[in-house]
């Protein structure tokens, strides 16, 4: 497959992964989605629902990678890639590593807390076990509807202040 290929089919999963990250929005929710895919299927879709499931770890990718599982009856996605709008943090890349995740791919750094390239760069750590392929692959969509929601946070923060 062509380098143009598998670019173009990791835009339209990352699109998919934006979808996600819609319904994290209309929750009021960190706009962050994922979804796991394996053969050019998606198996395992997620979006952050912290708030909504009063869970510290109910993060896209922790719900993507579990419903992949389900959905394959398996806890290792050998070969599959995971596509989220947002670099994981190092929950998450600890979550992809132990599910063997082979590759990701992220559409916006997370320089507070990101776990890939930003803060750490747990995929390259030499000592571990794991190898996970990744790629920033800016999403310009991922990108703003984050910028959008904190900066709503933030007015509404200043509004109830006054």
């Amino acid at each position: 497959m062509s380098v143009l290929n598998v670019r173009k089919k990791d835009e339209l999963f990352l699109e998919e992964a934006y979808k996600e990250a819609l319904k994290a929005y209309s929750l009021d929710e960190v706009p962050v989605g994922a979804v796991v895919v394996m053969d050019g299927e998606i198996v395992g879709r997620g979006f952050n629902r912290r708030i909504t499931d009063s869970s510290a770890i109910s993060h896209a990718e922790i719900i993507a990678i579990e419903d992949a599982c389900k959905k394959t009856g398996s806890w290792r996605l050998d070969g599959a890639t995971l596509y989220v709008t947002n670099e994981p943090c190092l929950m998450c890349a600890g979550a992809v590593m132990q599910s063997r995740i082979s590759r990701v791919v992220f559409g916006s750094l997370n320089e507070k807390t990101g776990a890939v390239v930003s803060r750490l760069r747990v995929f390259d750590e030499k000592k571990l076990p794991f190898k996970v392929k990744y790629e920033y692959l800016k999403h310009e969509k991922s990108i703003q509807i984050l910028k959008r929601f904190f900066k709503e946070k933030r007015e509404a923060q200043w509004e109830g202040s006054s």
